[in-house]
Formats: C-alpha cells, structure tokens, sequence
C-alpha cells in the first residue's frame, strides 16, 4: 500500500520547518541566558537545552539518515511539496519568521534587556548580563549561520556541529571573556573591590582546552 500523497507532504512541511524552529529555540536560549544569570547558565538549564535543540532541529535529515543506515526503517521523501494549501503553510511560516521574529520581535525584546541593562545599573547591579543577552538575541542570524556552516552533512553532522561549537567556544569566546574578566580585574582594584577572582577566572578562560585536555588525561 502506498503513502497517500497527504502525508507525504505534511512529512515534508515538517522537515522544511525545522530549520526555522531551531530560530525559535535560539530566541528561548537567549531569554533563558538572562534568567540564569546572563554571564552563566545552568547545565541541563534552559540555554543549553535551547541550544542542543537548535542544533537537533539544523542537522535532523542528517539523523535520520543515521538512524537509517543503522536498521531502523524511516521514509524521508525526496522532493518538494505538491499540495497547495500544505506548500502555503510553509511560506506563511516562514514569512512569519522572517519578517516579524527576526526583523521585528527579536530586535525589540533586545531593546527591552537595553533598558534592563540600565535598570540593573541603576539598582547597583552589574549590567553586563543584560546587555550579553541583548547581544546574543541580536546575533541570531550570525548564530544561525555559524551553526549551519559547521554542518559537515555526514550522518554524524549532529556530533559535529555541537563539537564545532565547543572549539569556537574554546578558541574565540573564551579569549574574549578573558580579556573582559581582565578589565573586570582592573576596575575592581581601582575602587578597591575584590579583583584576583576575576584575574584566576581569565587564566582559566585562556587554559580551558588545556583544562580540559588534562581531565581527559586524569581518566
């Protein structure tokens, strides 16, 4: 027995909207990264749940083919939707994302932690986790792309892709925080608040392959 052609295209809707629910999950992350801390998230927390998702949903057909090759039997149709009102569903979707999360929602609720940032400030608070989450919300379609560059399109592009992000976390953040935890260490001392954490935390930012290389080497 055949599969009716209905399904077939609602099969393919559904493949073709991933990539744009991994824009939704990046949009959580980015809210969850200030209601955990916005300088520091929780393992197992929303940020990071948000983000293995966003991966999942970038490199699904690429899973498949994985689970695929490896006995379990999965249809993935080939070609482009040929019912109407399904092919309509996907472009008003992705008019959706488009032109009202990413060009108009996402840049407003990126304001909107602006002026927490500056409410932070006012409570005497540190406002840099306000304005990093405003930053990451911002850099969605950056993200997005980096994600997409780093999918290798093998079977294991899922395994690839997350560890592509650990190394440009390692390699190009990491020095990044440490330099911010550096002048964190220098403004702290001139008014005379507590400031070697913060230089202990950038020489772990510069050493954290190096780190982590020697917790592999103790097992």
């Amino acid at each position: 027995m055949s599969v009716p052609q209905l399904l077939l295209d609602i099969i393919r809707l559904l493949l073709n909207l991933a990539p744009l629910a991994a824009v939704g999950c990046l949009v959580l992350a980015g809210i969850s990264l200030r209601r955990e801390g916005g300088t520091n998230f929780i393992i197992g927390g929303g940020f990071t749940k948000s983000m293995f998702w966003s991966v999942v949903f970038l490199t699904l057909p690429q899973t498949l083919s994985f689970l695929a090759a490896r006995g379990l039997s999965i249809s993935v149709p080939s070609g482009g939707v040929s019912t109407d009102w399904v092919s309509s569903i996907y472009s008003v979707v992705l008019s959706l994302i488009q032109e009202m999360v990413l060009a108009r929602l996402v840049p407003t609720l990126a304001a909107y932690f602006v002026i927490r940032a500056v409410l932070d400030a006012a409570e005497g608070n540190t406002p840099l986790k306000s304005v990093l989450t405003a930053m990451f919300l911002l850099a969605i379609p950056t993200t997005l792309s980096l994600i997409n560059s780093f999918n290798s399109g093998g079977e294991l592009a899922l395994a690839d892709v997350l560890d592509s992000l650990w190394n440009y976390l390692a390699g190009r953040i990491m020095p990044i925080a440490a330099a911010l935890a550096i002048i964190g260490a220098i403004l702290n001392f001139a008014a005379a608040r507590p400031w070697l954490r913060l230089v202990a935390c950038s020489m772990a930012f510069l050493t954290v392959s190096a780190l982590w290389q020697l917790v592999v080497a103790m097992m």
